[in-house]
């Protein structure tokens, strides 16, 4: 009988929400994969925690004032490395099969580009990497077709509808959306919102950051733009629905008037999976439950005059080139300003959008303009006022 031979794979962002669920899943299915190295910022604890269960060849940290400070924490045997250089080292080994990026930032750019350019299956959950370099990232992906597996719930959502049907049957696809916290407030409210009632989301755990994104939608902006990207839509074919329950991820809507929909208990492991295993499926301890268990399905329509998120991403779309980046960086100095205190909740939107006015589009031509242009709309994002 044949002995299978384990997918090699690197995760980097190995400490977050996402590399934590990456780390339960590679370790319930050992025999499926060999976790070669990790990555990650500051949490040292947790990637010492981690090698000891995968004894990994090498784990980074991206702070390389750390470095001493991660190797002496690591099992013997094991070797500590730093800096981003060292995260596109570990990417591009000849060896490796997967490279899972949920890097928070600009950091996992560049390993998933190289990866890419070398053929590598990349799972992909940071948003930053679509959000802002989408044309270069998927011209690559384009080049080796099959080598791109969203992770994030909803695109893996649409991956799984969109499967063996052809662009003409596809009349409009559907993010969904759970409408976060403040889904049911009464909109006259919103801009008396603090940053503690923004991270009371009702459904998902998860970071400041996109929890706070939840709550304006403006995580379902960004989503909307890695869509189009990720699967050639332009934007009068995408859209999003709000699913309270956060149980049907997407929905395809065919040219007939049918709709398929992908649905799921709500928990980030099912596309973590399937984004390391496809075109398999593995069973695990996750997933499992019945049609009832399910509940109820009610859709409602996104509140767009209170909730402009979705009408500035689909101009981000529209202007495409370094646009969707610009949308990004504001939004990343929006939340960082209103957990500060010093911006309302609803200026959010007015903050991303008058950036998006003030920064003009360029085509994207390298990396290294789009990083320069994420700058100079932080720039302005932070000295944005009423």
């Amino acid at each position: 009988m044949e002995t299978k031979i384990p997918r090699r794979v690197v995760v980097l962002g190995a400490t977050g929400s996402i590399g934590r669920s990456a780390a339960a899943e590679l370790s319930e299915h050992a025999a499926e994969f060999q976790v070669v190295a990790l990555a990650a910022r500051n949490n040292l604890d947790e990637l010492a925690r981690q090698s000891a269960i995968f004894h990994p060849d090498t784990v980074i940290t991206t702070d390389p004032a750390l470095e001493k400070e991660l190797a002496a924490k690591l099992p013997a045997g094991i070797c500590a490395a730093s800096g981003e250089e060292a995260m596109v080292d570990a990417a591009i080994r000849d060896d490796v099969d997967i490279v899972l990026c949920a890097v928070i930032g600009t950091a996992g750019i560049r390993p998933v580009l190289e990866a890419l350019k070398r053929g590598k299956r990349v799972a992909l959950a940071s948003k930053e990497v679509l959000a802002l370099a989408g044309e270069l990232v998927m011209a690559e992906a384009k080049r080796h077709p099959g080598c791109l597996v969203p992770i994030d719930s909803e695109h893996s959502g649409v991956f799984q509808v969109l499967a063996g049907r052809r662009p003409d049957e596809i009349a409009k696809v559907w993010l969904t959306a759970s409408g976060g916290a403040f889904r049911d407030w009464d909109p006259a409210k919103l801009p008396e919102a603090t940053f503690a009632d923004a991270l009371r989301h009702p459904t998902w755990k998860m970071g400041d950051k996109i929890t706070v994104d939840s709550a304006s939608l403006m995580n379902k902006a960004l989503e909307l733009i890695e869509a189009h990207f990720l699967f050639d839509l332009p934007s009068d074919k995408l859209d999003v629905v709000i699913n309270a329950q956060s149980v049907v991820h997407a929905l395809a809507e065919l040219t007939d008037g049918s709709f398929i929909a992908q649905l799921s208990v709500p928990d980030m492991k099912l596309a973590i999976r399937y984004a390391l295993t496809w075109p398999e499926r593995l069973p695990g301890a996750v997933g499992k439950t019945t049609l009832p268990a399910l509940g109820k399905l009610e859709f409602r329509e996104v509140d767009h005059i209170h909730f402009p998120a979705i009408a500035l991403a689909r101009r981000a779309i529209e202007l495409s080139g370094t646009m969707p980046a610009v949308l990004n960086a504001a939004d990343e100095v929006a939340v960082a300003r209103f957990r500060e205190g010093e911006i309302k909740f609803t200026d959010i939107w007015q903050l991303v959008g008058d950036v998006m006015e003030k920064i003009p589009v360029e085509p994207q031509r390298s990396l290294e303009q789009i990083l320069d242009c994420d700058r100079r709309a932080r720039e302005a994002a932070r000295a944005w006022h009423r």
